[in-house]
């Protein structure tokens, strides 16, 4: 009796082992299905956006060319004054962190953030952060957001224009923060795959009109220094914006180009692994067609 039971049984959990390993089979295809068609459309997104940025380097290229002027003239300004901070005065620092309100480009942001940690770090309690970007105030603010003084958004977006610049550096005269001196820190472009973070110095008007080389001149009064010194912050701005947006989309464009190559080794495993799936699948059903008839024979 237990005999005639267990080969009624039999069949039954043959014929159930065998439908659950077909259903898990096919389970499983359709996820990869499922993961291939979204690295599929990962793809066309990237490789867009490499297409989208290509085009607003070159763009931004030209831009940093006509933009070069601007920043070598108010360098070159600063460099030949000799221009020292006063050591009498109490020490406060400014900094000016360049950045955009985009990511998905890379280091280019973190590498400006990093840098102005490291000045936090030696004088937290005498600096002063006027971020330009979002990016910039989103990574330092989890450590030191009482350092942030302001943040001008919606920057990258558009091309960065000397308006645009010339409203920031308004904004920085009209904080109120006395400064006896500062840095913009910015991403410098140096090739299509490669880009240095820099500093360039800035100074207060007390400063500059305390300048040896600037003193032998008696028809240079407060004002005369104070308009100069609005007119080649602008510039600094304008020019370290400028390098900072040919950096950000050249950065962009190689990123993108890495997805777009990683996401295609990825469909390309992700073929061969449902293929073999597939074929596993299809052997393992003829087995069971041809074990079914020649149990029936």
């Amino acid at each position: 009796m237990m005999m005639q039971r267990t080969q009624l049984l039999l069949p039954l959990a043959m014929e159930a082992t065998m439908l659950a390993q077909q259903q898990r089979g096919m389970a499983t295809l359709k996820m990869i299905s499922i993961r291939l068609k979204s690295v599929k459309n990962i793809q066309k997104i990237t490789q867009s956006m490499k297409m989208v940025s290509a085009a607003k380097y070159a763009r931004a290229e030209r831009d940093l060319k006509a933009a070069r002027p601007y920043g070598i003239g108010a360098q070159q300004f600063f460099e030949k004054t000799e221009i020292q901070p006063d050591e009498k005065a109490e020490p406060k620092k400014l900094l000016i962190a360049v950045t955009s309100d985009r990511g998905l480009c890379g280091a280019v942001h973190t590498g400006v953030a990093r840098l102005i940690r490291g000045e936090l770090a030696q004088d937290e309690a005498n600096t002063k952060v006027f971020c330009v970007g979002d990016k910039s105030r989103a990574i330092l603010s989890r450590l030191y957001g009482k350092n942030i003084l302001m943040v001008a958004n919606e920057v990258g977006r558009l091309p960065p224009t000397f308006l645009d610049a010339s409203k920031i550096a308004n904004e920085v005269l009209q904080t109120g923060y006395d400064y006896t001196e500062g840095k913009i820190v910015y991403n410098r472009f140096k090739s299509v795959v490669s880009y240095q973070c820099s500093t360039l110095p800035i100074f207060s008007g007390s400063t500059v009109e305390k300048s040896e080389k600037l003193a032998v001149y008696d028809s240079l009064d407060s004002d005369v220094v104070k308009s100069y010194l609005e007119f080649s912050l602008a510039s600094l701005i304008f020019y370290t914006m400028k390098e900072g947006a040919c950096s950000e989309q050249s950065s962009r464009m190689t990123a993108m180009d890495n997805a777009s190559k990683n996401a295609g080794e990825m469909i390309d495993k992700l073929t061969l692994t449902f293929n073999r799936t597939r074929q596993a699948v299809i052997t393992r059903e003829l087995i069971e067609i041809i074990s079914g008839a020649a149990a029936l024979t």
